[in-house]
């Protein structure tokens, strides 16, 4: 059973919520941890793909989106199933994801905007409700 966790940031801008998953990205491949990160839509992989380009000069993490290369350390999907054993997921929709079984750290990341706020509360509810014991982890 995956362990769970809420990334709560303090900020209600969706930039400081992208860079919060390319840095937990980047530290779980320094790691040796391979990663999924969940986008919203096609739109948002996009977005991310970009970030880790260049949200730190001094460092690269080697990524692709899904449909270029599943089995990059890191990958940038939707719903897909990872094609190798993808330890963490970090999702960034706001829907828990169909493939939570696959992995075994899950990272929510939470960000003050009212919306996703109410979003991300139901999904911590509905973690619950399938028998997860969903933490809480301040930014």
């Amino acid at each position: 059973m995956p362990r769970i966790e809420f990334y709560v940031l303090s900020s209600a801008t969706a930039a400081e919520r992208i860079r919060a998953a390319c840095q937990l990205a980047g530290k779980a491949w320094r790691a040796g941890v391979p990663v999924f990160l969940r986008g919203s839509d096609a739109q948002q992989c996009q977005e991310l793909d970009d970030w880790l380009w260049r949200f730190r000069a001094e460092s690269f993490v080697p990524h692709s989106l899904y449909q270029d290369d599943a089995q990059a350390p890191v990958v940038i999907g939707l719903d897909e199933q990872p094609e190798v054993a993808q330890s963490v997921l970090i999702n960034l929709a706001s829907s828990l994801s169909p493939q939570v079984e696959h992995f075994s750290r899950v990272i929510e990341i939470v960000n003050q905007e009212p919306e996703l706020l109410t979003a991300c509360r139901e999904n911590f509810r509905s973690y619950r409700q399938r028998g997860y014991d969903p933490k809480r982890v301040e930014l």
